[in-house]
């Protein structure tokens, strides 16, 4: 028997998309493409057998600021948030820019790098860190969650069946310092992950911190901040040492044992502080 024809579905509003959605529930949203056609590696390549193509949805596509937020769509292409400017907080900006080459960013959309089951790719790094929030509608109604929340478990994103990430919300704050550091090999085709690291100061005193892995899952130690927040710039040795012997702690409790991404974290947060301690 011949195989069946793949369907595809092309929806011009949340109604008529939950609507087929409904009839048709294995249909998958179907956003750049990208990672339902990496490593595939062949001239035919294999799709669901039903496509819910989210291009022709408009506000998906939408970018709308205010004073307190920059509100992006699950439709906008990487390359699109770069070409913003200043407007975007550097840590974004700077891990969008590590994202293999400008031809996959100009398809790749920020919905599709955000909802991979198996991994969480490099834009969940910045988008916890910053306390970004996103919106996930199904038919009946909309919510929102946290990006720490939606990414922190291990395994598949927090997202419900039959459920779709919408918009993301990041709040406009200035921060002093911004650095990035990903972990793996592109020639290989291993990526670790991605760490992102900011901070904001007063003068000469630390008024907030954060610093957040993204791979298998997120990793952030709030208690580690904490112990900086109010300390003075540059830190003394002390401290310094005391925040990445807390990060040491953290990353031994976890429950699944890492050896080597473990010591290059810890490696980067000891030049991390390194830089800070002057």
């Amino acid at each position: 028997m011949a195989d069946q024809l793949n369907q595809v579905f092309f929806p011009g509003s949340f109604p008529e998309l939950f609507t087929v959605w409904t009839r048709f529930p294995d249909a998958v949203p179907f956003a750049g493409g990208t990672e339902i056609i990496r490593n595939q590696g062949t001239a035919q390549l294999t799709l669901p057998q039903t496509i819910l193509s989210l291009d022709k949805i408009d506000e998906l596509g939408r970018i709308t600021r205010t004073e307190r937020y920059l509100e992006i769509g699950a439709m906008v292409k990487l390359n699109e948030i770069t070409r913003m400017g200043k407007i975007v907080p550097e840590a974004l900006t700077r891990c969008i820019e590590g994202i293999a080459g400008p031809q996959l960013r100009n398809l790749a959309t920020m919905g599709g790098n955000l909802c991979v089951k198996n991994r969480r790719l490099d834009i969940s790094a910045p988008l916890a860190a910053l306390d970004a929030v996103y919106e996930l509608r199904n038919a009946q109604s909309a919510r929102w969650i946290s990006a720490s929340r939606f990414s922190s478990p291990p395994g598949p994103p927090a997202i419900g069946p039959q459920e779709l990430l919408t918009r993301i919300r990041i709040p406009l704050e200035q921060w002093s310092y911004t650095a990035r550091r990903k972990f793996g090999s592109r020639n290989s085709g291993k990526n670790d992950g991605v760490m992102v690291f900011i901070l904001k100061n007063q003068k000469t005193t630390l008024t907030d911190i954060r610093l957040v892995f993204a791979g298998e899952g997120i990793l952030r130690d709030k208690n580690a901040e904490a112990l900086l927040i109010g300390k003075r710039l540059p830190l003394n040795r002390r401290d310094a040492a005391d925040f990445v012997e807390q990060w040491r702690v953290y990353l031994s409790a976890l429950d699944k044992s890492g050896p080597l991404i473990h010591s290059e974290i810890l490696n980067f947060i000891e030049s991390l502080m390194s830089n800070l301690s002057g």
